[in-house]
């Protein structure tokens, strides 16, 4: 049996509320820019930087940082999955408007695959730095 532990399921639903409230604050961020306020705006990006360290805090605790080519390859599976199996299966059971975002998202998504592979390859040329 093997059961992920209680904590690194805790760590990975606190991670994910985390991640998600940054985003929702980087989108009010956007939109209060678009409506010509600068100042809110800006305060909404603190607060989404504020929940991006908890977020990071919290993926770090449960072991998910790990050494550069582990993080490309893991960031490149996902993308692939994304790719290739979520996004696929979510425009197929739509029928209105959210199809042609989804579709936005996997052009959007092909395009980090490909800066990925392309951080994977110079990772693997490169004896420092890249």
């Amino acid at each position: 049996m093997s059961r992920v532990p209680r904590s690194q399921e805790h760590l990975k639903t606190g991670f994910t509320a985390e991640a998600v409230s940054a985003a929702r604050f980087r989108a009010y961020a956007a939109r209060a820019e678009r409506d010509g306020k600068p100042n809110l705006a800006r305060k909404w990006l603190e607060l989404a930087a504020e929940k991006d360290a908890l977020a990071i805090l919290q993926l770090e605790a449960a072991g998910q940082v790990r050494a550069d080519a582990t993080n490309i390859g893991d960031a490149l599976a996902e993308e692939r999955f994304e790719n290739e199996v979520l996004y696929p299966k979510l425009i197929r059971s739509v029928e209105d408007g959210a199809a042609d975002v989804f579709e936005q998202v996997v052009s959007a998504q092909k395009e980090t695959e490909t800066a990925l592979s392309g951080l994977a390859k110079s990772l693997q040329a490169a004896t420092g730095d890249i």
